[in-house]
């Protein structure tokens, strides 16, 4: 059975998104980009421009599952805040599609696209460009993160979705 997966990388200024089908331990790369707010715009406009985005993404592709990177600041708090607000409207924004959802950190996504959690950011680049048979690494940034995030919920999220399709 093959599964379409929908990887977000969320940012209140650009948010990366990819797209991967999925059956069994093979990977097919269907599609990946970002799209950028308008600084100038109110926050609560970016927000609803994330939302539409997202929707417009989940109703063009229709993907059973999405996996998208947990917050991780270690040093300022105050540039979490719009990436936390950027990820709770992609969250709403499954949820209300009735998308199965899996949230990563950083050392999840690298452990399972890459084998260690430490690895560096060219690293899981490179291995998302192997694991999806692509030609180069995907760019901009954010599309690699976000597909590396799909490949993630791929291998931890196949259970949910195999009992899903079930009931």
């Amino acid at each position: 059975m093959t599964h379409r997966v929908l990887g977000i990388d969320p940012g209140l200024a650009s948010t990366g998104w990819g797209i991967i089908d999925s059956s069994g331990t093979r990977h097919k790369h269907i599609d990946h980009g970002t799209f950028s707010t308008d600084s100038k715009e109110l926050p609560e406009r970016r927000l609803l421009s994330i939302y539409r985005e997202i929707t417009s993404l989940i109703e063009a592709f229709k993907p059973s599952g999405m996996g998208i990177e947990t917050l991780f600041f270690k040093k300022n708090i105050s540039s979490a805040l719009p990436v936390a607000q950027a990820r709770g409207v992609v969250l709403l924004a499954a949820a209300e599609q009735g998308i199965a959802v899996g949230e990563y950190s950083p050392v999840t996504i690298k452990q399972s696209v890459v084998g260690a959690g430490g690895a560096a950011k060219i690293q899981v680049q490179e291995m998302v460009r192997i694991l999806l048979g692509l030609q180069d690494i995907p760019k901009p940034d954010h599309a690699a993160d976000a597909l590396a995030a799909a490949i993630t919920f791929i291998h931890h999220g196949s259970l949910w979705l195999t009992v899903s399709a079930v009931l």
